[in-house]
């Protein structure tokens, strides 16, 4: 694999990770656009590398997300440890807890199903189009919710549609904003808890491949510098998308997902590629 190959794949990662856009997608769709063949059909290599790349993303958020990360932990040790009602920060901190059981729930299932779910690459553009269209209609939604007033039966709702991310095209941020919104939450508090929701489903995710993984010695570089464009790359993407909600819509967004979707689309019907 060259240097800027995994350069391209490690800032595609990092940028597209947390963005409502589809990461798994930009990075089924980037090299079958390219026709890169970094892998060989070296499928266990592909799954080696798309670890290091979700596990540089998740240090680069979690040293943005740090405040949240402790104020949360911190709150649900001491709702343990005193055996009080639930409410503010612990409230939060089980909602947040609750939202990973369905989603590694359906991680499980659809990795028991295939071993490759970006490689219908008709379906990743079609993903793009429908979830950027559903994105689009939520976010006319009015905020009528507070954060607080989410119940615990919502968490398991949006554990699963969370999980319906596992499909590249469908975007676990996008999905899950677009839920959020649907439930009325304004967007820098859909964006904040959606960042949250994420990082446990991509440590999990990382922590069981992790064992899998068996780098070849001549791969350490390309491993090591596309783990840390990820890490940089989604710091800047998670301090970038909190700004830009409090001051503009997700139309920006939705407009290059359709467009991204079509292009695709247009070219596998054209035979271009």
């Amino acid at each position: 694999m060259s240097l800027l190959h995994a350069l391209i794949l490690g800032l595609v990662q990092g940028v597209t990770e947390f963005l409502p856009v589809s990461s798994s997608g930009h990075l089924a769709v980037v090299p079958w656009l390219f026709g890169w063949n970094d892998f060989g059909g070296n499928n266990a290599l592909e799954n080696a590398f798309d670890v290091a790349l979700h596990l540089g993303t998740l240090l680069g958020a979690t040293i943005y997300l740090r405040s949240d990360i402790a104020r949360y932990s911190k709150a649900a040790v001491t709702w343990i440890s005193s055996r009080e009602p639930l409410n503010g920060d612990s409230r939060i901190a089980v909602f947040l807890a609750l939202t990973v059981i369905p989603t590694g729930l359906i991680g499980a299932a659809a990795v028991s199903f295939t071993e490759d779910l970006g490689d219908r690459i008709w379906l990743v553009g079609g993903c793009l189009i429908l979830f950027g269209f559903v994105l689009w209609v939520t976010d006319q939604r009015k905020v009528t919710r507070e954060v607080q007033e989410l119940t615990l039966g919502h968490a398991l709702v949006l554990g699963a549609v969370q999980g319906l991310a596992f499909q590249p095209g469908v975007s676990r941020s996008g999905v899950t904003i677009s839920a959020f919104r649907f439930l009325g939450i304004s967007r820098v508090e859909a964006a904040r808890l959606t960042f949250l929701m994420s990082l446990p489903v991509i440590a999990g995710a990382g922590i069981v491949k992790v064992f899998e993984v068996e780098i070849p010695s001549d791969w350490w570089l390309p491993f090591l510098l596309g783990m840390g464009a990820a890490a940089l790359s989604g710091w800047l993407s998670v301090r970038w998308l909190i700004r830009l909600v409090s001051r503009t819509s997700f139309q920006g967004v939705t407009i290059y997902r359709i467009a991204i979707g079509i292009i695709v689309l247009v070219l596998l019907a054209s035979g271009v590629r």
